[in-house]
């Protein structure tokens, strides 16, 4: 079978290998679309957190069963499954705690260990969601949208809050739409005005505010003085992530969705006078997974899929995808 892997920053590479064989509660899986995500755009320039080389990237993935043994879902061979991949211990303090998504020795496929990016894998059968009634762009994309979904449900967002979401990148864009359903109204914040653009018109953001253009200003403007009961940060940019609290409410919460690899800066005084709940959200748990395909009908995909190639031409397109100006919101590879 063919494969892409990454040998190092900067260079992908074509190969083959046998099919994998799968063990004791494991599925074979054909895999059929992988979306490519920041991690897999940082780690290509060799700016990613927990990576090593050579890796085979993808773990946003729409697969088809090929074998499986007897497994509790009544999965069989045939069906669409989506690959949750974020491997976990189910024995550590966070596992145990019903906290997969941040196990102590979590295992996340094509960062920790080889994902997607090839024909054939084989999975923990418990890692794979039914998925038949989702074409494989919706697929694709349940992951990142997993993992807005995880912040929005570890911040309790409320029918009737005002939050801002700063960054439209695929993980804020989707958590406007997951933020809305949840019944909150929504400010985006972001530099890029055809982003910003794209979030108002194809996504329904109720505001969007260019940060370059006096955000704290207009945030208060719109409610009332209030601020945002919650602010939920999608760019993990030290400047953005030092500042996000400023757009928050007194007695709000603040929330690190975006990863930043050095340390981070807030002013004591100003964030205890507001009595801040600072938290962090990292990846996604089943519940999240399957929140968004139960909604995912009401998420633009295909407005949301902007670049779509085949597999055996992903590595000439690759480059193009880390640039804004290409207006790449979300890249696809089809197999």
């Amino acid at each position: 079978m063919k494969y892409i892997v990454c040998e190092e920053p900067g260079v992908f590479l074509l190969k083959e290998k046998q099919l994998p064989v799968r063990k004791e509660n494991e599925a074979l899986l054909r895999v059929k679309k992988v979306g490519i995500c920041g991690t897999d755009l940082h780690a290509y320039s060799g700016n990613q957190a927990f990576f090593t080389y050579p890796r085979i990237l993808g773990h946003e993935l729409a697969s088809e069963i090929v074998e499986i043994g007897e497994n509790d879902q009544g999965l069989k061979s045939g069906d669409k499954v989506v690959i949750m991949p974020y491997v976990s211990c189910g024995k550590c303090v966070a596992c145990r705690n019903g906290k997969t998504n941040c196990c102590t020795n979590i295992s996340v496929l094509g960062v920790h260990s080889d994902g997607g990016m090839q024909e054939y894998i084989t999975v923990r059968q418990d890692l794979l969601l039914p998925a038949n009634q989702l074409s494989y762009d919706q697929m694709a994309i349940v992951e990142p949208l997993a993992i807005g979904a995880h912040a929005i449900r570890r911040a309790n967002v409320k029918k009737g809050e005002t939050v801002v979401i700063v960054g439209c990148g695929p993980i804020g864009i989707g958590m406007v739409k997951l933020a809305q359903i949840a019944g909150a109204k929504v400010i985006v914040l972001d530099v890029n005005d055809d982003r910003l653009k794209y979030t108002k018109e194809e996504i329904g953001a109720d505001y969007v505010i260019n940060v370059n253009n006096q955000p704290v200003e207009k945030i208060a403007e719109i409610t009332g003085g209030d601020m945002a009961t919650a602010v939920f940060d999608a760019t993990g940019f030290k400047g953005a992530l030092e500042v996000g609290v400023d757009y928050m409410s007194h007695g709000g919460r603040y929330v690190l969705v975006g990863l930043s690899k050095g340390d981070l800066n807030f002013n004591h005084p100003k964030i205890h006078a507001k009595e801040t709940t600072i938290m962090c959200s990292r990846n996604a748990t089943t519940e999240d997974f399957e929140h968004v395909i139960n909604v995912l009908n009401q998420f633009p995909t295909d407005s949301f899929i902007t670049h779509n190639v085949p597999f055996t031409e992903m590595i000439s397109h690759f480059d193009s995808w880390t640039k804004p100006a290409t207006g790449v919101i979300k890249a696809t590879v089809d197999f």
